[in-house]
């Protein structure tokens, strides 16, 4: 991949108009992409606003990642690593690290081609 910044995002939202791609990304596959972006240089933007969020990527990517509320548009030469939950969460509720464990989540790849 050719990508020039890495955004992690806590749901799959699409930032901005264009030709978007999402697919799944193995736990092991998106650490080498952490990993090849953290040894090229290459910048990590955190968009997660959830702290249990945070925890729970900077535990299983093996790096920090910071709570940041931020407005994101994603261009094409973006990759975005995104944390979904695997059902969906009531009104307005903030969930818990445990009750995230507990719900279950899975991880994606967003690309935009345009």
């Amino acid at each position: 991949m050719n990508f020039q910044k890495l955004i992690f995002l806590n749901a799959p939202v699409l930032t901005a108009y264009g030709d978007f791609r999402f697919e799944p990304i193995s736990l092991e596959a998106a650490r080498d992409l952490v990993k090849e972006f953290s040894q090229s240089g290459k910048p990590l933007e955190s968009a997660i606003g959830h702290t249990a969020t945070a925890e729970i990527l900077s535990e299983v990517l093996g790096i920090e990642i910071k709570t940041a509320r931020i407005e994101v548009r994603q261009q094409p030469s973006d990759a975005a690593l995104v944390f979904r939950l695997r059902s969906r969460v009531g009104e307005a509720k903030v969930l818990d690290r445990e009750e995230m464990e507990s719900i279950g989540y899975e991880l994606g790849l967003l690309t935009r081609k345009d």
